[in-house]
């Protein structure tokens, strides 16, 4: 671990990840990049350069990736991993974590959130605010959890899908990748095709 955080994306989401990250105490200073000239700082943090500076910091900083639309946080991340540069993962100290977790480099786990035991998060997720995830999830690389979504027990979410904000996900229920759950969802039976999905209980959008 490095003195100086780095976050890539200085936006809404990338305020809520700098803000955890501060209250995590691991770093002497951070700092954000963005490709949005406009931004000179958020949070109260510096906006120090675009994306492509990140490359310049990488014997200096650690790395998080602060973009909310997963396949773009996963070509980034992805970059970011294959160059040697050190990514991080972000944990709320207010998050009850059960016995058996793992969670992937580059997530996020936001405030509030409780992971139950022997749950398995990949890398890249973002676990938003007070989501609450049941024992035995398999949370598959970069996906996004809502804030406020319920999650029983032995619920797999595929590669890359989105679960909206404060939807609901019954026990033994299988997400397929690259999946969009509309606000409010409920969702009784598997997903095994790709699409947007809407609805209590869900179905596919045209």
């Amino acid at each position: 671990m490095k003195d100086k955080l780095i976050i890539i994306g200085a936006s809404g989401h990338g305020k809520v990840v700098a803000d955890i990250a501060i209250k995590m105490n691991k770093w002497q200073s951070i700092a954000f990049l963005d490709d949005d000239e406009s931004i000179k700082t958020s949070m109260g943090l510096v906006v120090i350069g675009k994306t492509a500076d990140a490359f310049t910091y990488k014997d200096n900083a650690d790395f998080f990736v602060a973009i909310g639309t997963n396949d773009t946080r996963e070509r980034l991340q992805e970059k970011l991993i294959d160059e040697g540069l050190n990514v991080v993962t972000l944990i709320h100290p207010s998050v009850i974590i059960g016995i058996d977790v793992e969670i992937g480099i580059g997530t996020v786990i936001m405030a509030g959130v409780v992971i139950n035991s022997s749950s398995r998060i990949g890398k890249g997720c973002i676990i938003n605010t007070s989501s609450s995830l049941d024992h035995d999830n398999i949370i598959e690389d970069y996906v996004h959890i809502s804030p406020g979504v319920n999650l029983a027990g032995t619920v797999k979410v595929g590669k890359g899908s989105w679960i909206g904000i404060g939807s609901t996900v019954s026990n033994n229920v299988n997400i397929c990748n690259g999946c969009k759950v509309g606000a409010g969802a409920v969702l009784v039976k598997d997903i095994t095709e790709p699409g947007t999905y809407v609805g209590v209980p869900v179905r596919k959008k045209d």
